[in-house]
């Protein structure tokens, strides 16, 4: 019996690896009720987010991978080298594989794996995770057989004949592992009487935010206990603030044991913390659509200067249009805006039920099944 070989490539954050991750998941389960062999390959540059697919039988391989920019930087100068010699790396590497399929998730690294495919004629599915897409879904959307999409807004973009919504895939793993608020918030360490904030400051860690939350703890813990996964950038940064700010509160007191801060969730952890949550601190990247999936209500913060300005897109679609969260402007975050939208989601069931619904409507728990089937279908 023929094995069958799929290639995921895309950058390495946790918003372009955690979807690989779920399609990974699909993809065996579905190859292991059928009866037939899959072989899984990832090929990017090197990144701490991979061992979630080494985890799910993806074999990994590395590349030399640059970044595009649409502003001056020295760092163009390199990158554009480096970009040269990745496509020449995919294009040696999937000569080797010879993948039956490509998928593709965008991202650093992603285009010359799409280029070297389209050379060899395998056939490629691209996948978006924002409202505007990523300018590497945009140059590699001519070489692709498929576009899948996270947001309906974002087909606009493309060839209607190849564009497909899908929502955007989360971990089954994640998903199964939902669990009750209280028993939640017991399971890490918190008292299952009182609201929890989740602060999410993101997988390379979002400074503005992170840096907001711990210099406001006093304030923001008066309000509700606060988990605050900073990220792996600047956690050492954010661990010493917190332990100067949280001086001037006594140890012993119920206010000081409130707050518990992590450079990341794992998997089991973090299907407990969204679990646990009474709302939750974000910015409006790929980790929207795991707080829809467990119907969170949200306070999202966009990043002033994102890539195409798609966080503030991705916040306008699913904040406001839809109605599952709260937007603040970047420029306009300070500690009283931020205690002013806690206080009005924890204080009113009401609204923090209607966030929570309007959360669990736009969510498509079933957008990785889609996108497997997609990718299955190319290679008929």
């Amino acid at each position: 019996m023929k094995t069958t070989r799929i290639l995921f490539c895309g950058g390495g954050t946790g918003g372009h690896i955690t979807p690989l991750a779920a399609v990974a998941e699909t993809l065996t389960e579905a190859f292991s009720k059928s009866g037939r062999e899959l072989e899984m390959h990832y090929l990017g540059g090197k990144h701490p987010y991979t061992g979630y697919l080494s985890e799910r039988g993806v074999r990994v391989h590395r590349m030399l991978t640059g970044k595009f920019r649409r502003y001056f930087s020295l760092l163009n100068f390199i990158d554009v080298p480096k970009f040269l010699i990745g496509l020449v790396q995919a294009w040696c590497k999937l000569y080797f594989l010879m993948p039956d399929a490509v998928f593709s998730k965008g991202g650093p690294g992603a285009l010359p794996v799409v280029w070297a495919a389209w050379f060899y004629r395998i056939p490629v599915m691209i996948h978006d995770s924002d409202a505007i897409p990523g300018l590497t879904t945009l140059f590699s959307a001519p070489f692709a057989k498929k576009i899948a999409a996270s947001f309906e807004d974002t087909l606009k973009y493309f060839n209607p004949q190849k564009a497909i919504f899908t929502g955007n895939p989360v971990r089954k793993a994640l998903l199964s592992q939902k669990t009750d608020a209280g028993a939640a918030k017991s399971a890490l360490g918190f008292d299952p009487t009182h609201p929890l904030i989740l602060v999410l400051g993101g997988s390379q860690g979002a400074r503005r935010i992170n840096e907001l939350v711990t210099l406001n703890l006093k304030p923001i813990l008066e309000e509700a206990q606060v988990l605050h996964q900073a990220g792996g950038a600047n956690f050492l940064e954010i661990q010493k603030l917190s332990e100067a700010v949280l001086l001037d509160v006594p140890v012993k007191t119920e206010v000081a044991n409130r707050y518990r801060l992590v450079p990341y969730l794992e998997e089991a952890e973090m299907a407990s913390a969204l679990s646990a949550a009474d709302l939750v601190i974000s910015r409006p990247g790929s980790s929207i659509f795991e707080i829809a999936a467990f119907g969170k209500p949200s306070i999202l913060i966009p990043l002033d200067g994102s890539a195409r300005d798609h966080q503030r897109a991705n916040a306008h679609v699913y904040g406001e249009k839809a109605g599952a969260g709260i937007v603040i402007e970047e420029g306009n975050l300070n500690v009283h805006i931020l205690i002013h939208e806690i206080k009005k989601i924890l204080g009113d069931p009401d609204l923090s039920g209607a966030m929570s619904q309007a959360a669990l409507r736009f969510a498509r728990p079933d957008a990785a099944d889609l996108v497997a089937k997609e990718i299955l279908e190319l290679l008929q």
